[in-house]
């Protein structure tokens, strides 16, 4: 929790922080309490301790909803490791300052200005005003749709396990997928590094783990927008809403189509599944690349140009104040319009037939530039250091960058 009273904190030597420094702190305190306690023997299956590097890059893949790993996790880890591992997941996809408002409301302690500027900053507003009833509505959305997940999951799972595990399972892979993370147990039924790929013939496990992902990676402010238009006053969808659903089926549309014509004949990936099955993970592709990082055909063993669509689409991420990364869906949404209205010879930016002011235009530019600057000079970077082609390269890049956690198997394993 945040330390708001000034004396207490000139009693501990605490400096004043600002917003920014505390949720840094605070997502590194995190993540360095996660790989201590992973570094544990109890962590581990096999009771012997993993090293502090493995620990923490496993903790920040979890913390950050990347999904990157050096070990499977269901193998290497034991019951107690995975359970650090999810709640490492659910905190950082929520934010860890919207779950210290869950603990603050579970013990009834008022929440204070100070905190209520943290909780502004984390979810880039204008004004602390409202940030609480924010982050209480977070927490109901994220439990409805982890909690509907966890029940269908648990169902499918039971046809492959006992029932306590198969909805041990589906609690895992529900708040997974819901937080854009891409962790999975299945190497423990499968095979180590699994992941969906020998269930992707089970319509309920691939789609469900779709939908948890699209809609964590929609953004907080746009679901509970779309409940309100659906509820008793009909609340119109705010631009924003808007702006990100459209580009989220667009994304969804084009990638799906893409996959499924370039992929359609790899005997390694589309190749061997029925026409249905086919269309289903195309589609998982397509959304998976977006920041989840599951995988339901060998990613290696794909296209070249389905790598180089894949690699534009973890560029691009989710949106705006959810679980997933990337530069976001309304950043390429506000940049598009922008060329069209250019394109038009019109001076100003318009989105269904609102004006977009020049700065958030300008911003717009300046994040995909800096963005595309930092993936480039990592992937350069690599491949001066490793052995692989380039593209790969930048698809491994691409991946840490997006936090989606999706690897081609030049990422090393343990």
């Amino acid at each position: 929790m945040v330390i708001e009273n000034t004396s207490a904190r000139k009693r501990w030597g605490l400096p004043n922080l600002t917003p920014s420094q505390i949720l840094v702190i605070g997502f590194a305190v995190l993540i360095f309490l996660g790989a201590a306690l992973l570094t544990l023997p109890a962590a581990v299956a096999d009771g012997q301790s993993i090293r502090f590097l493995d620990a923490l890059f496993t903790s920040t893949s979890a913390t950050c909803v990347t999904g990157l790993i050096v070990f499977d996790t269901g193998t290497k880890f034991s019951l107690f490791g995975q359970i650090v591992i999810i709640t490492l997941i659910q905190i950082g996809g929520l934010g860890f300052m919207t779950f210290s408002t869950l603990i603050a409301l579970i013990i009834r302690k008022k929440i204070g200005l100070r905190a209520r500027v943290v909780m502004q900053e984390a979810f880039n507003l204008f004004t602390p005003s409202g940030v609480v009833r924010l982050a209480v509505k977070i927490l109901l959305i994220t439990a409805f749709f982890e909690v509907s997940g966890a029940i269908i999951l648990s169902w499918r799972f039971a046809q492959y396990l006992p029932l306590g595990t198969a909805i041990y399972y589906g609690i895992f892979h529900s708040i997974s997928a819901f937080c854009n993370a891409g962790f999975d147990l299945l190497g423990r039924i499968f095979g180590p590094f699994a992941s969906i790929v020998p269930l992707n013939q089970d319509f309920f496990i691939t789609m469900t783990v779709s939908v948890l992902v699209i809609f964590g990676g929609l953004g907080f402010p746009v679901i509970a927008n779309v409940m309100a238009s659906w509820g008793k006053k009909r609340e119109r969808l705010v631009l924003h809403s808007r702006l990100v659903i459209t580009m989220t089926v667009l994304l969804l549309v084009i990638g799906t189509l893409l996959v499924w014509a370039i992929e359609y004949a790899n005997p390694e990936t589309l190749g061997p599944l029925p026409g249905w099955a086919k269309v289903t993970n195309a589609f998982f592709h397509s959304m998976t690349t977006r920041t989840a990082g599951y995988n339901s055909v060998n990613i290696g063993a794909m296209h070249q140009a389905t790598l180089f669509i894949s690699t534009a689409l973890m560029f691009i991420g989710a949106s705006p104040c959810s679980t997933g990364g990337g530069v976001k869906t309304s950043t390429l949404g506000v940049l598009l319009a922008s060329v069209v209205s250019i394109i038009k010879g019109k001076r100003d930016t318009e989105i269904f037939r609102r004006r977009i002011a020049t700065d958030a235009v300008f911003k717009a530019i300046a994040v995909i530039f800096m963005a595309l600057s930092v993936v480039l000079l990592v992937t350069l970077v690599l491949s001066i250091t490793e052995a692989a082609p380039f593209l790969n390269l930048l698809f491994e890049a691409m991946s840490a960058f997006g936090t989606v956690g999706l690897t081609t198997g030049i990422t090393p394993t343990r």
